[in-house]
């Protein structure tokens, strides 16, 4: 098969073995994937690796539509095969197509977990995005919307979520995913089934909508990563 794999000096495409699951993965055909700004300077030990954490695809042995968020600790999906552990797999949206689905399992989570595990947003209350227009913020703002609370430009606010870094206003609550700041909770995205199971349901039901920047074919990825880097948006294989 054809996967993409970064080295020392870069990302090149190659023709590289099929791989094979273990006890509990599955081999997932990869219909879209798709690349995050600066991931190609994220921390890693193995290369040569496999970039792009976020695919949406058909499990081979069953037929099944999934979509997912894989773990950050193993080769990515970038490439027209992966395996996946079957942990992190959830039912692709229905009203979704694969590119759109590849869209929204990091941002949708990172959204998800900004708001409501860390935030403990409510109904009623008022929130500002900062960021609102990029890739993770405009999940935030249908994801804040939908749960009842009030999106905002302007103080007083409950909560405070941060997408891009830079002054923080002040806030009963603020989470971060941009950097560490004084007085903010940062975190780092973790894969969940039942949030995405979940993100799927508002999905088909039209609450939640995840935009896509470009689309490229495998052969084509390096320019879909100078796209990413020139704009801070992110592109689908």
């Amino acid at each position: 098969m054809r996967g993409l794999r970064l080295h020392d000096d870069g990302l090149r495409l190659e023709e590289i073995e099929t791989p094979v699951p273990r006890a509990g993965e599955v081999l997932v055909e990869v219909h879209a994937a798709a690349i995050t700004r600066d991931e190609l300077e994220w921390p890693t030990d193995r290369l040569p690796a496999t970039p792009s954490y976020e695919l949406s695809g058909v499990v081979v042995d069953s037929g099944e539509e999934v979509y997912a968020l894989t773990p950050f600790d193993r080769d990515g999906v970038a490439a027209e095969y992966a395996v996946v552990p079957v942990a992190v797999l959830a039912p692709k949206p229905k009203a979704l197509s694969h590119v759109e689905a590849a869209a929204l399992p990091m941002g949708g989570l990172i959204a998800w977990q900004a708001l409501f595990d860390h935030g403990r947003l409510r109904a009623g209350e008022r929130v500002i995005v900062i960021g609102a227009s990029g890739g993770v913020g405009h999940l935030a703002v249908q994801l804040a919307r939908n749960a009842g609370a009030e999106v905002v430009d302007e103080e007083p606010v409950d909560l405070v979520f941060d997408t891009a870094g830079g002054a923080l206003p002040p806030g009963a609550r603020v989470v971060t995913v941009a950097a560490e700041a004084p007085g903010a909770e940062y975190f780092v995205v973790e894969p969940d089934r039942g949030q995405l199971v979940e993100l799927a349901r508002l999905a088909d039901e039209g609450v939640v909508r995840p935009a896509v920047d470009s689309t490229f074919p495998l052969d084509r990825a390096l320019e879909a990563f100078e796209r990413v880097m020139a704009r801070g948006s992110v592109a689908r294989l």
